[in-house]
């Protein structure tokens, strides 16, 4: 990332809607803008492979659900915020992986540009590719700002997407099994 750039696009944004750069409560705004960037677009260039990679031997055959995992997102369009919580499920083949990692895997693909649908595959394909599961269902429910706060300005609007991998593609009684357990 280059904080440099950051920083003079900052200054040139607060020039451009009529603000003052140089005025007390701006003056530090670029260095700050820039150093949150480093963390809200930290998941660019990277994949959820190493949180990922770590796994264990299990003879459980049955969906795990990891489900309400908070996220934080950007809406490419806007670069205005949009989050809410991602619902995961995996049928394991012989191996599991640590809980956490599951919401560490989310956190790589959130924290980029993008747009919810996308969020929704990515991380569907990465439990794939990385965990070789049976089967792989994702569900996210998010509110996006760009839609609450500008344009239609309808806050409180829950964007639904999900995406299914595997068994869980023409599976539609193990479909309705992980949607009754994401509502209980």
């Amino acid at each position: 990332m280059d904080s440099e750039k950051i920083k003079q696009a900052v200054t040139l944004f607060l020039q451009g809607i009529g603000e003052d750069p140089d005025r007390e409560g701006l003056l530090e705004t670029p260095e700050r803008v820039a150093r949150m960037c480093e963390e809200i677009y930290g998941g660019l260039g990277k994949t959820a492979e190493e949180h990922l990679k770590k796994q264990f031997t299990s003879e459980n055959s049955e969906i795990v659900l990891v489900k309400d995992i908070n996220f934080y997102s950007i809406c490419e369009h806007h670069l205005l915020p949009f989050f809410g919580k991602v619902h995961i499920a995996y049928i394991p083949d012989g191996k599991v992986v640590g809980l956490s990692k599951i919401a560490r895997a989310v956190e790589v693909y959130a924290r980029r540009p993008q747009i919810q649908e996308q969020l929704t595959c990515q991380i569907a394909d990465a439990l794939r590719k990385y965990l070789n599961p049976k089967g792989v269902m994702v569900m996210i429910e998010a509110e996006h700002m760009c839609m609450s706060m500008r344009g239609i300005k309808k806050p409180g609007s829950i964007t639904v997407t999900y995406g299914t991998r595997g068994c869980f593609i023409k599976d539609y009684e193990r479909q309705k099994m992980f949607f009754e357990m994401v509502k209980s």
